[in-house]
C-alpha cells in the first residue's frame, strides 16, 4: 500500500525523453570543440566540423552509417575557425607548396599568390576549414597547359607570339614597299587617261568601260594600302607592346613550372598531392598530437 507522504514520480514520456538526448548531444557537441580549441588540438577540431569526411579521408571507414551533423551549430563563427586554423595549415603548406603565398584579404578568407617575384599572379583562394585549394581555373589551365607543351619546346604563347610576329613583318612590308606603290599610282593614273582620251567605236564601248573600272579598282587598293601603311607604325608599336607582355607571361609561366618540378618533379605529381592534401594534412596532425600554437 502506497504511503500518502511519497510524491508520485514523474513520467518522462518518449518526446521528452529526444529532445533532452538531442540538447545534451549539441552541449556535448559544443564543449568538445571548445576543449580541442583550448588544448590547441587542431586533428579534431577538423573532425569535429566534418566527421563524416574525416571518417572517409582520415580514418578510412568503410561504413555507410549516417553520423549525426552537429557542425551546423557552429556554421555562424566558421570565418573565426578559419583565422584560427590557418595559422598551422599554412605552416605545413609553407613547407610542403613553397612557392605559394597567402593574404589574408578578410578574417578567414584568403588568397593564394604564386611566388614571391615581380608580377606574380593571383591563383586561386585556400579554402582552410576544406583544407583545400580553390585554383582560379583561367590560370590553372595556362599552367597546366606549359607543361603540356614543354615536350614540343614551346611555350605558352609561342604560337601567339609568332602570329602577331606574322603581321607585324606584313605591316612593315606595306611601309618599304611606299616607293613602289608610288610609282604603280602614276602608272595607272596615265593608262588610265589614256583609256579615258581615246576615241573608241560603240562596239567598244563596253571592253573600255571594263578596262578603266579595272584601272580604278588597282588604284583603290594601293590607296588602301597607303592608309595601312599610314598606320602601321603605331600598330607595329601596339604589336611588339603585347608580345613583350606575352614574353613576360611565358617568364612568369616558366619560373611557376620550374617551381612545381623543383618540388613535385612533374604536374601530375602536384595534382595528385592537390587530390590529397585534407588526408596529408590531418594524417600529419595525428603523428604531431596536440598541436599548440606556439609550436
Amino acid at each position: 500500500m502506497q504511503s500518502n507522504s511519497e510524491a508520485p514520480r514523474e513520467e518522462i514520456n518518449p518526446a521528452q525523453a529526444q529532445l533532452d538526448l538531442s540538447i545534451s548531444q549539441k552541449i556535448n557537441y559544443l564543449q568538445t570543440l571548445q576543449a580541442a580549441l583550448h588544448d590547441g588540438d587542431d586533428r579534431q577540431i577538423y573532425e569535429l566540423i566534418d566527421k563524416t569526411r574525416y571518417d572517409r579521408e582520415v580514418k578510412k571507414s568503410r561504413s555507410t552509417t549516417q553520423t549525426l551533423e552537429l557542425s551546423g551549430l557552429v556554421s555562424d563563427v566558421h570565418d573565426e575557425l578559419s583565422h584560427y586554423l590557418s595559422q598551422n595549415l599554412i605552416d605545413y603548406l609553407g613547407k610542403t607548396y613553397p612557392f605559394f603565398y597567402y593574404d589574408e584579404v578578410t578574417s578567414g578568407q584568403f588568397d593564394i599568390y604564386f611566388g614571391n617575384w615581380w608580377d606574380r599572379r593571383l591563383f586561386g583562394q585556400l579554402d582552410v576549414l576544406n583544407v583545400a585549394f580553390e585554383f582560379d581555373e583561367t590560370e590553372y589551365g595556362k599552367l597546366k597547359r606549359t607543361f603540356d607543351l614543354e615536350p614540343l619546346h614551346q611555350r605558352y604563347n609561342t604560337d601567339n607570339i609568332a602570329e602577331i610576329t606574322a603581321k607585324s613583318a606584313e605591316l612593315q612590308k606595306l611601309i618599304t614597299q611606299q616607293d613602289d606603290r608610288d610609282r604603280q599610282k602614276d602608272d595607272l593614273r596615265q593608262q588610265l587617261k589614256d583609256v579615258s582620251s581615246k576615241s573608241t567605236l560603240p562596239w567598244d564601248s563596253g571592253k573600255v568601260k571594263e578596262e578603266r573600272q579595272g584601272l580604278v579598282d588597282q588604284l583603290s587598293q594601293l590607296a588602301d594600302e597607303d592608309e595601312a601603311a599610314m598606320n602601321a607604325n603605331k600598330q607595329i608599336k601596339d604589336n611588339d607592346e603585347r608580345i613583350l607582355e606575352l614574353s613576360k607571361e611565358d617568364t612568369i609561366l616558366n619560373y611557376e613550372k620550374q617551381s612545381i618540378q623543383q618540388t613535385f618533379d612533374d604536374f601530375s605529381h602536384f595534382e595528385s598531392h592537390n587530390q590529397s592534401l585534407y588526408t596529408d594534412y590531418l594524417t600529419n596532425l595525428i603523428g604531431k598530437g596536440k598541436v599548440v600554437a606556439d609550436d
